[in-house]
């Protein structure tokens, strides 16, 4: 027979009630700590201040046993203006799989990997 889960909550005075939600906020607020992501400096009345917010997502295992509760801290970019605050945006991510798939390419077409 299955577990029923409580809801995942989507405001931190949800999550702030239940231990395990308050646990994976604690890793991921130390996370951020050790590797410096962040320098605290006095807010300047010309700068538009960017929040940030609590989001939770419970990680499933392939047969829907639950894996981890992942609390992660975002910026609320939405806040953001063009030109002001930004001018471009990048983001760098690959995945494994991703890579495993050119290198694999690569090997079987005799690609020259730079």
């Amino acid at each position: 027979m299955a577990t029923i889960e409580p809801p995942t909550p989507t405001f931190y005075s949800q999550a702030k009630k239940n231990h395990v939600w308050c646990v994976s906020m604690d890793e991921e607020h130390t996370a951020l700590l050790e590797v410096d992501a962040w320098t605290k400096v006095p807010p300047h009345p010309s700068q538009n201040l960017v929040g940030c917010k609590w989001v939770y997502k419970v990680k499933h295992k392939a047969n829907g046993i639950i894996e981890r509760h992942n609390a992660r801290l975002v910026a609320k970019g939405y806040h953001q203006l063009k030109g002001l605050d930004y001018t471009d945006t990048f983001s760098p991510v690959v995945k494994p799989t991703t890579i495993r798939i050119v290198l694999a390419l690569d090997v079987n077409l005799n690609w020259d990997i730079k």
